[in-house]
């Protein structure tokens, strides 16, 4: 029997990322550590023990569309709670736009292509679309990701009965 649905099992999954995203800022983890990617497997664990739950339940009746769409919800309503934490996050966080601004500069003036008022312009565009920038990529990774976990997830699954 399906105790949760896709929406809960998603809200679930969401949460966790969030936490998960939240404690690698808080702890100070290094920016190259492997342990960033943990928001990634708590995001695929949670897509997987839906299409899990799914295929074992008795209205489960065998077709590859249908065990997509519960993965599907679920990695959606995952993928809107990152996308809230991240917007929310980051804005409470402006030193991060700083920095990326601060950045730009850097890699402008080593390109030496650009003269200090295109520099100043760019830098200031770049700081000004940060957000945006941050929202929209969170957006489209996660789901791409969760769509390619849930088609191979349910294309294993199908093979499996």
């Amino acid at each position: 029997m399906n105790k949760l649905a896709p929406l809960v099992k998603g809200i679930i999954t969401g949460i966790l990322m969030a936490v998960t995203s939240f404690l690698a800022f808080y702890t100070k983890l290094p920016a190259d550590s492997a342990l960033h990617y943990s928001i990634y497997i708590v995001f695929a664990v949670g897509i997987i023990w839906t299409l899990i739950s799914y295929s074992r339940s008795s209205s489960f009746t065998g077709a590859f569309a249908e065990l997509f769409g519960q993965g599907f919800r679920c990695f959606i309503v995952a993928t809107l709670i990152m996308v809230a934490f991240t917007a929310i996050f980051n804005i409470m966080h402006p030193e991060f736009a700083e920095e990326a601004a601060q950045y730009n500069r850097e890699e402008f003036i080593k390109m030496g292509n650009k003269t200090p008022a295109e520099i100043d312009t760019l830098v200031a565009q770049s700081k000004k679309q940060y957000i945006t920038l941050i929202i929209s990529s969170t957006v489209f990774g996660y789901l791409i990701l969760g769509s390619v976990v849930t088609a191979a997830g349910s294309a294993v699954l199908m093979r499996r009965k």
